[in-house]
């Protein structure tokens, strides 16, 4: 994998969704048909690209642009006021007509989360003159799968020589060749890895057993150039091609309060660290360090500790 020439403080452009989060705490997860009291009802912003950019500005470091699309409601103005807060440039943040999406949350006494997403302006996420003149100038475009796959293919074209397109295929869903044939960091957890190669234990499954996460990297490698597999507690799989053997990356110890957001967090910071000019292991390193201290705050957005913070874990670790 080719690194940015850049090794100031990195330009990252996130192409991405941005939700208002609407958040229950729940004894369990309701089971289909059932019926769960919760908690109190909180708001507060999200969204995959939008979790993303916060990361790479804040926890990341990184000179970092939003490109996405909200409503005319108070949630964006939530949502906007949240991206300003962290540093995140929002000039290119379109306004459409429909309801600003909205993400149905329950997290359970564990840390654990089930979400459900409202696209609403999401689907009209573009990438046009303004926001491809932005992305050709960035050292690192980071999309995700919550916006149209058109968006996340004219960012990919967009960008310059020598610049990376890290794409986190999340949610799961497949993904056409050509659009993976534009990817140099492809970052999936076990679950979406699963997915794309149908290598046991997933919806594209073949019924066999589940594969180990090496094989799931070896089998993504013969797609794209490097793999980072996340594994929750267990850390990640780092694979890049011409390497002998993935790195495995250990997770940080963390005491769980709420997950949500956490893989954004990994992800923001991963893409900043790569645009500073960082090797993919050692990027994977802090992105570690920024999700374990994510993992103990409630939230996503403001769950996202400073850059100085994930140093120091680093530091100590």
């Amino acid at each position: 994998m080719t690194a940015p020439a850049d090794r100031t403080a990195g330009r990252v452009v996130v192409v991405g969704s941005a939700n208002v989060d609407l958040v229950v705490p729940v004894p369990r997860h309701p089971a289909g048909g059932e019926t769960v009291l919760g908690g109190a009802l909180q708001r507060s912003p999200g969204g995959k690209g939008a979790n993303q950019a916060v990361a790479a500005a804040r926890a990341g470091g990184a000179a970092t642009t939003f490109v996405g699309a909200l409503g005319r409601d108070a949630a964006a103005d939530l949502l906007l006021a949240s991206l300003e807060a962290a540093g995140v440039r929002t000039d290119l943040v379109a306004r459409a007509a429909g309801a600003t999406g909205t993400a149905l949350v329950t997290v359970t006494p564990d840390g654990e989360n089930a979400i459900v997403v409202a696209p609403g302006a999401n689907a009209e996420v573009r990438v046009g003159g303004p926001e491809a003149a932005r992305i050709a100038a960035a050292d690192v475009v980071l999309a995700q799968l919550e916006v149209p796959l058109d968006a996340v293919a004219a960012a990919a074209r967009a960008r310059r020589a020598g610049a990376l397109l890290v794409l986190n295929a999340a949610p799961s869903a497949p993904l056409p060749a050509d659009l993976l044939a534009e990817v140099d960091v492809l970052v999936v957890n076990e679950h979406e890895a699963r997915d794309l190669t149908g290598l046991g234990g997933g919806a594209a499954s073949d019924g066999g057993p589940a594969a180990a996460p090496a094989e799931l990297a070896a089998a993504l490698l013969e797609r794209v150039p490097a793999v980072v597999v996340t594994l929750g507690g267990a850390g990640s799989l780092v694979a890049e091609r011409g390497d002998p053997a993935p790195a495995a990356v250990p997770a940080f110890p963390a005491a769980v309060v709420d997950t949500t957001g956490a893989g954004d967090t990994y992800c923001g910071v991963l893409a900043a660290a790569l645009a500073r000019g960082e090797g993919l292991v050692g990027a994977a390193r802090l992105a570690a360090a920024a999700a374990a201290l994510a993992v103990g705050r409630p939230g996503a957005q403001e769950a996202v500790p400073a850059a100085a913070e994930v140093l120091a874990l680093v530091a100590r670790s």
